[in-house]
């Protein structure tokens, strides 16, 4: 199943054809995309009888953000090796760096974003999980039972403020307006022959900049809830970016940014794919 936003209204995607959830179900659900993983059981087990012939064809340039507005945002640092060892940190032991992404940079997959002035803005590529059920000292065995589904997102990042001191700023460096885009659709964990091992990467003008697959992560997502859900309930409708792999513009020789007119394009097997033009 896929779940999105079309023109700030929930949206099931059936065979390409949107299908209005409000309409569809005779008003049960209404059209708000955040209030589905209020109920998600319910609404997932009704978005399984939807039907192709209910839906409508549409735009993908209309799509916002799948999940618009979560209370909690997790960003998970350092959890590809090779990305640790490009950015000069040791891998992580115990509980990875862990930060967040205000909600304001939350966008759809294709938009255009503003480089700050005097800025270096590199490029993430993350797999996004969505919480469907709340989570308190869950553990990993039974985490993918609390998973809504998965998305793509961008940990667009500038660098000069992540790392200015005397302590560095992740959070606010991380989230200037249309540095977080996720999408296309929210895609459920059945859908995926091992959702701990999907490909994702991102190229820049055509130009591969990223290629792993998941089952590389340090932290797995059943893991990360494990750890996560230890220190702090995860609601319904929750954000935990998993982290990105080598490649980062921060990690090269020389070291490269984002400039005005560059395309970065993100994608996540199964799922889709993010499309950002930079001005």
């Amino acid at each position: 199943m896929r779940v999105g936003n079309l023109e700030c209204r929930s949206v099931v995607i059936v065979a390409e054809r949107a299908v209005d959830v409000e309409t569809a179900s005779g008003g049960r659900f209404g059209p708000d995309p955040q209030a589905v993983y209020q109920d998600w059981d319910a609404f997932r087990d009704w978005a399984a009888t939807v039907s192709e012939a209910e839906g409508a064809a549409f735009d993908p340039a209309d799509l916002g953000a799948p999940v618009p507005e979560p209370r909690q945002v997790f960003a998970i640092g350092l959890n590809y090796r090779d990305h640790a060892l490009e950015s000069g940190f040791d891998v992580p032991d115990g509980l990875p760096p862990v930060f967040t992404k205000f909600a304001t940079s939350i966008t759809g997959p294709v938009t255009e974003v503003a480089l700050p002035p005097g800025g270096d803005t590199d490029w993430e590529v993350e797999l996004v999980a969505v919480i469907g059920q709340r989570a308190r000292n869950v553990p990993a065995a039974d985490a993918w039972d609390h998973i809504a589904g998965l998305t793509v997102g961008q940990d667009i990042s500038e660098r000069v403020s992540q790392l200015a001191g005397p302590a560095p700023q992740f959070s606010l460096g991380k989230s200037f307006p249309g540095f977080a885009p996720t999408g296309p659709w929210v895609v459920t964990p059945d859908e995926f022959a091992d959702p701990d091992d999907l490909a994702l990467g991102s190229a820049i003008n055509g130009e591969d900049v990223q290629k792993a697959r998941t089952r590389e992560l340090i932290f797995s997502i059943p893991l990360l809830v494990e750890r996560l859900s230890a220190v702090l309930p995860l609601l319904p409708g929750d954000l935990v970016f998993t982290g990105t792999p080598a490649g980062v513009g921060l990690g090269r020789s020389p070291q490269r940014w984002l400039a005005p007119g560059d395309e970065l394009v993100s994608y996540v097997e199964g799922i889709g794919e993010l499309r950002q033009r930079f001005v």
